[in-house]
This record gives C-alpha cells, sequence and structure tokens, in this order.
C-alpha cells in the first residue's frame, strides 16, 4: 500500500466510500460514511470530506472541520469521521489520512487538530493514542476529546 493518495469525493468514490466494511465491533464506533457525505453537503464551507485511494481503489474515508469562527474551540479544526476498509487496517491507511487533514489544517493556520471518540474495547482509543492525540477532556455524553498539537510543516510528517 505505498500508492496512496486523498482525493475528493466523485461520483465513483461515493459508492466505493459507502461500501467501506469495518471490522466486527467497530461499527458502533463510527457513523455510516453516508452520514459523513450528507453532512459534507449541509455544511460545505467547512466540511472537508476525502476518500483515500491505494492505486484505483478506495480504501478509507476522512472527514475534518475546519471553522475558524466556531464558538466551541474543540470543532474549529477537527476529525468528524475517518473509516478504513477492514483488510486495509494495520498498514498505514488511517496514519495517512489523519496526516493528510493535519497538513491542511496547519495550511490553514491551525495548530491544533481535535477528535472526539467513544472509549471502549473496539473503539479508536489506541489509532488515536499510537499517532500522538492525547485526550485533554471529556464531553457531556462521555466521549473523549482528544488533542494532536501541529508543529511547522517538515518533511510530510504531522
Amino acid at each position: 500500500m505505498s500508492d496512496l493518495r486523498l482525493e475528493e469525493l466523485s461520483a465513483s468514490t461515493i459508492v466505493a466510500a459507502n461500501s467501506l466494511t469495518l471490522k466486527p465491533g467497530q461499527e458502533q464506533y463510527v457513523a455510516p460514511v453516508s452520514h459523513s457525505i450528507a453532512e459534507a453537503y449541509v455544511n460545505p464551507t467547512t466540511a472537508w470530506p476525502r476518500v483515500v485511494l491505494d492505486g484505483d481503489e478506495v480504501v478509507g474515508f476522512i472527514m475534518g472541520n475546519f471553522d475558524a469562527e466556531s464558538d466551541d474551540e474543540a470543532l474549529r479544526s477537527c476529525i468528524w469521521r475517518i473509516n478504513v476498509a477492514a483488510d486495509a487496517q494495520g498498514h498505514g491507511i488511517g496514519r495517512f489520512a489523519v496526516h493528510s487533514l493535519a497538513d491542511e489544517a496547519r495550511s490553514r493556520g491551525f495548530d491544533r487538530l481535535t477528535v472526539m471518540y467513544e472509549p471502549g474495547e473496539d473503539g479508536p482509543e489506541e489509532f488515536f493514542a499510537h499517532i500522538g492525540f492525547a485526550v485533554i477532556g471529556e464531553t457531556p455524553y462521555g466521549e473523549h476529546l482528544a488533542a494532536l498539537t501541529l508543529g511547522p510543516a517538515s518533511d510530510g510528517d504531522a
């Protein structure tokens, strides 16, 4: 999986993104891609949806939100959704997607990227911690709020 790239959604990639399957137990932690796509069209000025391709195959989906004017600091530069196909997990797809989103955030002048997730055995906590997110709080709904500090751009690292 060395030919990774992000692309904006298109008619063909939306279908593939909606067909991504997760590992058993992960579904409870992530809303369906179709919900993210709908949100992107409701919030077109702040939403940043992208598919992750390996060659010509859609292997993941990530959606960020960039809204410097948001009253909620946690929503100014954040990951709304990330899905990686079950058979593509563990191959750097998620890391690539998050680093790409972090690069976009940095290019927009943000110095932090946040994510909210529900803790649990099959949840994404270990993944986010492994790539540098630290829990900084909790939502009223019991979700963890984690942040990744974005330093200056250097060699594509986030």
